[in-house]
């Protein structure tokens, strides 16, 4: 049983509902069971008054769903063919998406498939209920916590020196802030590993960075690539927890195995505006391609607006990246520019100068 905002209350077990239940309660209002079988709870619910109670995915006896509807609840059925909990009430683990053996037939691959069909209105409404229960879930897991976003290309490989410093990024930043990413492969990987060991000493990273070396990338299996990643969970004594914002709308590029906890969306677009959100602490931008490039002007907009108050923090690394290859930076410059935000966009060339900015702030 978990309380979220003002009266509601989320109920997941039939052991719940029968103490809430035992305890008294007259009324559900506000209350939301879900997934639950009912078939043996219809007289006692119909005991109290059911008005505004939301019922999520779950199962009747005969007569008693018409009867709770009548009362003033709303009834949600579980939808046909979706290979995901629409009505689920936490964040996935990464053993919850790849909770196979063989990752083709893991509920991450089947959700995936299932999303490149073209939806049919049950289709669409399962996934449109399912990214709610997640941001509902997100909402309350990011309650209390200070969290720094880190941005970098996917295609970062391990066992390179770029993925090497996202790592060493999150391992510097993991004890003082919550690390979130986009929940991938490349940079965003490595962030949530060096998170993940950020309550190690560095050697401990500096071996897991290794073992990671052996397999290289996802492709072309990404079984492999995951064994290797849970081996190296399953070795870290004190892990630390971060988050991962990953979409099934790039389901071919699969969620790391390091964020413990994954909020995996099938909207994309919800998915980045939700990312940056999140970020509280500030967000560190590592050298990227065309997604790299589109969230840092996503999250400028949001402090271009914003006021002094409400700003976070934009951290640019490499240099050369962002005024050559890309020169994102001297048009960011100029947008910030005489505005609120001006003294919180930042360009640096390291990761560790990054690190030292974040704690700046803190």
């Amino acid at each position: 049983m978990r309380h979220t905002h003002g009266r509601i209350v989320d109920i997941t077990t039939l052991r719940d509902l029968d103490a809430r239940l035992a305890a008294g309660a007259r009324s559900l209002a506000g209350w939301r069971v879900v997934g639950l079988d009912l078939t043996e709870r219809g007289s006692v619910l119909l005991s109290r008054s059911v008005a505004s109670t939301l019922f999520l995915g779950c199962t009747f006896a005969e007569g008693d769903e018409d009867e709770v509807r009548r009362r003033g609840a709303v009834v949600l059925p579980d939808l046909p063919g979706s290979p995901v909990d629409t009505y689920r009430t936490e964040l996935y683990s990464p053993r919850d998406l790849y909770d196979t053996p063989r990752y083709a037939a893991s509920l991450d691959a089947r959700a995936y498939a299932w999303s490149q069909h073209r939806p049919d209105q049950d289709a669409a409404l399962a996934q449109a209920l399912h990214d709610h229960a997640i941001d509902q879930a997100l909402t309350a897991w990011i309650a209390g916590r200070r969290t720094l976003g880190v941005m970098g290309g996917h295609a970062l490989a391990r066992g390179s020196g770029g993925y090497a410093d996202a790592a060493r990024l999150g391992h510097a930043v993991g004890g003082s802030v919550t690390v979130a990413t986009g929940g991938g492969p490349g940079a965003m990987e490595a962030a949530n590993l060096g998170a993940l060991l950020s309550a190690a000493p560095e050697p401990a990273l500096d071996e897991a960075l290794a073992a990671l070396a052996v397999v290289p990338s996802f492709t072309p299996d990404i079984g492999a690539w995951a064994d290797a990643a849970f081996a190296v969970v399953s070795s870290v004594a004190d892990p630390v927890e971060s988050l991962g914002i990953p979409t099934w709308h790039y389901g071919h590029e699969p969620p790391n195995a390091f964020a413990t906890a994954i909020a995996k969306y099938f909207r994309n677009a919800t998915r980045e505006a939700v990312l940056l959100e999140v970020c509280t602490a500030g967000i560190v931008f590592l050298p990227g391609a065309g997604g790299t490039v589109q969230e840092v002007f996503q999250d400028a907009c949001e402090n271009y607006y914003a006021d002094e108050t409400s700003i976070a923090p934009m951290v640019l690394v490499g240099r050369e990246h962002w005024t050559e290859t890309l020169p994102a930076w001297p048009l960011l410059e100029s947008l910030a520019r005489g505005r609120a935000m001006e003294d919180h966009v930042h360009l640096v060339d390291t990761v560790a100068e990054a690190a030292a900015l974040v704690a700046s702030y803190e």
